[in-house]
């Protein structure tokens, strides 16, 4: 049995070593060494503030604090996973009990590790949120920066993973974009409403000793207190949100990266990926595979089982802190590594992808993406637009059966035996780079259209 057990003592017996380690969680929460050493700095010096430990007696504590934290940072102390250590408060705890005697013995007056934990696991997202979302930004920005290459590529838009309209490569990689902005504001809003200090909240009902709460809460950056003491030490919902907003993230580079391998194949062949980001086949010598992007894909799925596991591990827990919260970390840990990782290997991907525009653009014919700008074109003679559409896919219809591969290869005569108002200014309508030239509203996929869009996401990632 290690000394450094904050428990002990109410128990007679003692779990063995592997029942011991296996309700350790030093392995996992150790990433939080920095944060529960600021939390108890700052609960230290408003002990002291407040006369409830001797002012030396708290100098002293912070002194060491300071020096385990550099320590830590210059990799002189090391952390090592072992049955002698339980979890990261107990160690910085035990540490300072064995270097500085009772005043080490003074720093957990008022708290619990059930606060504590919450404090710690907060200060950590704190930091890290802020990072998830400057990877995001770095991403959109490589996706902005690809657009701006290819605002006027032409190349097929999808539905049902069916040819539906021309549009541009870089409108494509715009709404890319676009989703990763988003992600950006679901981090943000998580960091806001777990932007709250739980220190104070003891066990679950507080403490009877007269500390300072909000004071601990400035010195540690936090914008406010918990409050309700009982939901602080119970709430995972700061877990769930990052979680939640990671798997989310995590889902539209898995989608992008769909796009990727689909577009990188013989069939398509809309984009050649660098041989840096690709890999071969241990059979087939021929092989370029897309396996990052693959790996990516697969990744998503690990964040969304670590959000259900999340969720599955409280759905049934009575109202404050359970041991079964313990297992909140390695989950969120394993999903804010894998989309930090994910997020810097597509970066790197799509930064030294070749598109190739040419394939891109002979895709537009063929497949009738052209119809819907066909029944437009009658709109604005005056047509009605249910009539319109009907011509239009007469007109399809009349293509098929003819073994025409798109409207514009009719004759104006064929077309106008479906409607006299189609002129010869039809088929400069239904090129490609007319179509996409047309959709020039806002959020359309025209190239001056879409520059103005890069522009206005450029504001939204600074």
């Amino acid at each position: 049995m290690p000394k450094q057990v904050l428990w002990a003592g109410r128990l007679k017996e003692k779990p063995e070593a592997e029942a011991f380690a296996f309700q350790a969680s030093i392995g996992v929460d150790r990433r939080l060494a920095l944060d529960d050493i600021a939390g108890s700095r700052a609960h230290a010096a408003m002990l002291a503030k407040q006369g409830i430990i001797p002012a030396a007696a708290a100098a002293k504590i912070d002194r060491e604090l300071g020096r385990i934290a550099s320590e830590l940072e210059s990799g002189k102390l090391v952390i090592e996973d072992g049955s002698h250590i339980e979890d990261i408060h107990s160690y910085i705890e035990g540490l300072l009990t064995e270097r500085l005697g009772d005043a080490g013995r003074m720093v957990h007056a008022g708290r619990s590790r059930n606060d504590q934990v919450a404090l710690d696991f907060r200060l950590y997202l704190k930091r890290v949120i802020p990072e998830l979302r400057n990877e995001l930004a770095l991403t959109a920005g490589t996706l902005l920066d690809r657009a701006e290459e290819h605002s006027g590529a032409v190349m097929p838009g999808y539905t049902h993973l069916q040819r539906a309209q021309p549009v541009t490569l870089g409108f494509h990689l715009c709404a890319w974009a676009a989703a990763l902005i988003r992600d950006r504001g679901r981090l943000a809003d998580a960091l806001e409403r777990l932007d709250e200090c739980p220190l104070g909240s003891g066990a679950l009902a507080g403490s009877g000793l007269p500390l300072e709460r909000r004071s601990v809460a400035d010195a540690l950056g936090f914008a406010r207190i918990s409050l309700n003491a009982m939901d602080a030490v119970a709430d995972r919902d700061f877990a769930l949100e990052t979680a939640s907003a990671i798997s989310i993230a995590m889902v539209h580079l898995s989608r992008f990266c769909e796009d990727t391998a689909i577009w990188a194949s013989e069939e398509f062949g809309f984009i050649s990926l660098s041989e840096s980001w690709s890999t071969g086949s241990s059979i087939m010598p021929q092989k370029k595979n897309p396996d990052f992007a693959e790996l990516i894909r697969g990744k998503a799925g690990r964040t969304t089982g670590n959000l259900v596991t999340l969720i599955t591990v409280l759905k049934g827990l009575p109202y404050a802190y359970n041991k079964d919260l313990q297992e909140d970390k390695e989950a969120l840990f394993d999903s804010i590594d894998a989309l930090r990782s994910c997020l810097r290997m597509f970066r790197g991907m799509v930064s030294q992808a070749a598109f190739n525009t040419g394939r891109m653009k002979a895709a537009c014919t063929g497949g009738f993406l052209e119809a819907t700008d066909a029944a437009e074109y009658l709109v604005r003679k005056g047509m009605p637009f249910r009539t319109a559409h009907e011509t239009a896919a007469l007109v399809v219809r009349d293509c098929i059966e003819a073994g025409e591969r798109s409207v514009a290869q009719r004759s104006l005569e064929k077309l106008q035996s479906r409607s006299k108002l189609f002129a010869p200014d039809v088929f400069e309508a239904l090129k490609p780079l007319a179509c996409v030239k047309a959709r020039s509203l806002p959020g359309g996929t025209a190239p001056k259209e879409v520059r103005r869009q890069i522009r206005e996401m450029r504001k939204l990632i600074k």
